[in-house]
């Protein structure tokens, strides 16, 4: 990866918006060509070795440690998205690298991203949809279900670490928010819900175990695979390239 393909930002502003929530505004002239419909999509935040922001010891074909976040929200005639990032430490200095940066960012500060990427967006010409989130993915489904139709209806469950975690969110009037704390299942209260009728398009995104079991479920329910967005953003106990690789693993067992 060559370093012309970096956008360096600036952080403009960071913020605590819940007990265990960070959001950073980040600005730049490099972001006057990002998609507009971008929020909700994913970019990749570069540290080097040491978890620091300064790429320029970085050998010109040495690659950046990249950590994968989401676009909360962009704000295209200034040149600013905002990223949202879960705060925690770890022990493991290789884990963390993003919550410890923006625990500690200043304004002023700068860091360089790649993206962003796209994922796949939800079919919306169905009956009823079901979106389902940790802390993680709270960042994006925040951002999909914003986009949603006014008339949709179905479900969204949502885990998070505490009740001081929970957030406003602009869902449809149909739409009903279950708000879970970290000693609860998101597998179980998805499974307790009333399944409705007709054709529902999914949207999952959460750590890679409780993505099994909610595959395994949407499975034994038949939903359509063209109707299905599931992914996992972590794996408890591994860094992000662990996380990579267990789901490299996961997608050859289930070719």
């Amino acid at each position: 990866m060559t370093k012309s393909l970096f956008k360096q930002l600036t952080v403009l502003n960071s913020t605590q918006i819940t007990e265990n929530m960070q959001r950073i505004a980040l600005q730049g002239n490099v972001l006057t060509d990002m998609p507009h419909d971008c929020e909700g999509n994913y970019i990749k935040l570069l540290f080097n070795r040491n978890g620091g922001t300064d790429l320029s010891a970085l050998a010109e074909d040495e690659k950046p440690i990249m950590r994968t976040y989401t676009v909360r929200r962009f704000i295209p005639a200034k040149n600013i998205i905002e990223i949202d990032f879960v705060r925690h430490i770890t022990q493991d200095l290789q884990c963390g690298f993003a919550a410890r940066w923006a625990m500690n960012a200043k304004i002023g500060e700068t860091i360089s991203i790649k993206g962003p990427g796209s994922i796949k967006e939800i079919n919306t010409n169905v009956d009823w949809i079901l979106m389902v989130a940790d802390m993680t993915a709270l960042p994006a489904l925040s951002a999909k279900i914003s986009m949603l139709p006014k008339n949709a209806k179905g479900y969204a469950v949502i885990k998070v670490t505490e009740d001081n975690d929970i957030q406003p969110l602009e869902v449809p009037k149909n739409f009903k928010v279950f708000w879970l704390t970290e000693q609860k299942s998101l597998t179980n209260k998805v499974k307790s819900l009333t399944w409705l009728d007709g054709t529902v398009s999914v949207w999952s995104a959460c750590e890679f175990n409780s993505m099994r079991e909610l595959r395994s479920y949407y499975n034994e329910r038949q939903v359509a695979h063209e109707n299905i967005y599931i992914s996992s953003y972590w794996k408890l106990g591994v860094t992000e390239d662990g996380h990579k690789l267990a789901k490299r693993q996961d997608a050859i067992e289930n070719i």
